[in-house]
């Protein structure tokens, strides 16, 4: 994607509600857990992980808590696949913190992980050598181009 076209279709920084929040922190967990881990592993299928960072991974547990959501996603990485954690151990290996859109942001590359932490955007608690390791293997993360979509051109038509 050109750097101007992610510009124009950027995610902007945003905090939902508090309402949010407070209903999201009610509702079950782990299909938070599930979703994450399914989008993991396919990117584990697609090859866009550095194979030789996934080893150090195993057996670690990770707490995605998207802030503004009150949702919370825990996992693991072992025998090769990301599994979801269907309760919280008492000190994951390490926790991500965010609003919904800094998560959006760093998804779609519009940010990068120094920049959300740098600006308070992003928290980070945990192993520093296991942080270090992930945030390097996102930074290696190559997204597949899409192939173009056609144009279509209407015709006037004549009446």
């Amino acid at each position: 994607m050109s750097e101007s076209i992610r510009k124009s279709f950027g995610i902007p920084r945003f905090k939902l509600p508090a309402f949010v929040c407070a209903v999201g922190k009610r509702l079950p967990q782990w299909p938070h857990a599930v979703l994450l881990t399914t989008g993991l592993n396919a990117v584990l299928k697609m090859k866009l992980l550095p194979e030789d960072s996934l080893a150090l991974l195993e057996g670690r547990s990770f707490l995605v808590d998207v802030l503004d959501t009150g949702g919370r996603a825990c996992f693991t990485y072992r025998d090769g696949l990301f599994r979801p954690l269907f309760s919280l151990p008492d000190v994951p290996d390490l926790t991500f913190g965010a609003n919904l859109s800094a998560f959006l942001q760093l998804a779609l590359r519009q940010e990068d992980p120094d920049t959300l932490f740098f600006n308070r955007d992003l928290s980070i608690e945990g192993d520093t050598e296991l942080g270090l390791v992930v945030k390097n293997m996102l930074d290696a993360v190559e997204w597949p181009k899409l192939p173009a979509l056609p144009v279509f051109h209407r015709q006037a038509v004549d009446h």
